[in-house]
């Protein structure tokens, strides 16, 4: 990405390489390319952005800024502004959104990130059970036994899945709840993460 600068001010920005004007007069697509130094481009105004990420946050969890764009000190940088957290919990239409033919009061609006966070911790460990649904099947049709082995490991992990929720629903703010899927190496290597794993069946 480039910059066109025009006495000391942005004029344009340009996301590909493509004929430019500039002034009176008129440049090939080749102005972008290594033929180019960025002295010489930029001894006509053509500036390559730098991007300072600074403020961007994990868009999972927050909503960042559209970037903006400053000159200064012989280069144009692209920057964003402070993000905003997204919402832990269900937002909820107001009167006011009910006035306006939004939707009822006091019903659900959007989803917050705990929910979002949940539904997809249910989700897993249906999927999880579902793999060993047949010998649920098995004994209700043909009067087998469930192996104690598959028994256990179908009670952990709905107790590990209660166990997430219950630490999603604990999370104190955006950061506290992003750092529970944030994995960090242990001293034998492995890596692990506040929020656990599902338990792995063993026969």
């Amino acid at each position: 990405m480039w910059a066109l600068v025009t006495d000391n001010t942005i004029t344009k920005i340009i996301n590909n390489p493509k004929p430019l004007v500039i002034g009176d007069t008129q440049y090939s697509r080749n102005i972008f390319s290594f033929r180019w130094t960025n002295e010489e481009r930029e001894a006509i105004g053509l500036y390559e952005v730098v991007f300072d990420n600074t403020n961007k946050k994990d868009e999972a969890y927050y909503t960042n800024t559209n970037q903006t764009f400053a000159y200064a000190d012989g280069a144009v940088t692209a920057s964003f502004g402070s993000p905003t957290a997204k919402a832990l919990a269900d937002t909820l239409f107001t009167a006011q959104d009910e006035i306006d033919g939004k939707g009822t009061e006091g019903e659900v609006a959007a989803r917050g990130l705990k929910f979002q966070k949940k539904s997809i911790v249910k989700q897993q460990a249906a999927g999880i059970l579902q793999d060993t649904d047949w010998y649920i099947t098995r004994k209700a049709d043909a009067g087998t036994a469930v192996p104690s082995a598959v028994t256990t490991h179908r009670a952990a992990v709905r107790t590990r899945s209660n166990e997430m929720e219950t630490a999603i629903d604990n999370a104190a703010d955006v950061d506290a709840l992003a750092a529970l899927y944030e994995y960090t190496r242990q001293e034998d290597g492995s890596h692990t993460r506040p929020l656990g794993e599902f338990p792995v069946l063993e026969i």
